[in-house]
């Protein structure tokens, strides 16, 4: 068996989220299931996630959307409490440096745009659907790696995850300089999902009592207010976006 609990692993937060995996790891043991010691940590994450022998997994949106849905049981997300957001929800920042003149996001019509992975609902989808459109820089390979990019002038605009930011800024110096113009519409958070589909109620029996037997410290650090169980209906409700090539011929 192995387990990932990969979106939010800033190292700032490392701690509190290996705090959180032993706490849903011992609920797990205590009925009788074989949860591994540790969580597993790859930059191969869809290695891990398509793995038979993923017992609980994290993944976006936008993977199961178009993958995962067939493959694991969906079992629900974390609420990290975002303001103006419903539990289990997350949002998108735009970002931009804050020598920008430019103050909302109606201004930034043709801005170049870095994003982190094609496959990011939270980077790169919601770009996509955004009432301006942009003209594509580049992919980073992450929202850290957006921010910096943005931040060293390499493009005017980023869409970075809202609990990727507030990670950020508590643990780097990477968002100074750097204003928010304007915000996605909600959507369903980051996933947790199992391939083990016969211990699906005993996953969320642990993990809505796990994030309870967390630590104030840790809860606060991760922003964890408990688990939410969201219908596989609603993720599938996410729209596909174009392919960044095919955007960028269509927009540019």
């Amino acid at each position: 068996m192995i387990a990932t609990l990969p979106m939010y692993d800033h190292p700032g937060v490392r701690e509190a989220t290996d705090a959180l995996w032993a706490a849903i790891r011992e609920r797990l043991r205590a009925e009788g299931i074989a949860a591994p010691e540790e969580l597993s940590r790859s930059d191969d994450l869809f290695a891990l996630w398509r793995s038979p022998n993923l017992l609980l997994g994290q993944i976006c949106g936008l993977p199961v959307r178009t993958e995962f849905h067939a493959s694991v049981t969906l079992l629900g997300a974390i609420d990290y409490g975002l303001e103006d957001t419903p539990p289990g929800h997350y949002h998108s920042l735009f970002v931009v440096r804050d020598s920008d003149p430019r103050s909302e996001l109606s201004e930034f019509e043709g801005a170049s745009i870095v994003y982190n992975e094609a496959v990011s609902h939270s980077g790169w989808a919601v770009a996509a659907f955004a009432p301006v459109r942009f003209q594509i820089c580049r992919e980073t390979g992450s929202h850290r790696d957006s921010v910096r990019a943005l931040g060293d002038g390499e493009a005017e605009i980023a869409a970075i995850d809202a609990i990727s930011w507030r990670l950020l800024q508590a643990h780097t110096d990477l968002a100074s300089g750097l204003k928010i113009v304007g915000r996605s519409p909600a959507t369903p958070g980051q996933a947790l999902v199992t391939a083990q589909s016969e211990l699906a109620c005993a996953l969320r029996r642990a993990i809505a009592g796990g994030i309870a037997d967390l630590a104030e410290q840790h809860r606060t650090a991760l922003g964890a207010r408990g688990f939410v169980e969201i219908p596989l209906s609603d993720y599938m409700a996410v729209p596909i976006p174009p392919d960044p090539e095919a955007y960028a011929l269509e927009y540019a």
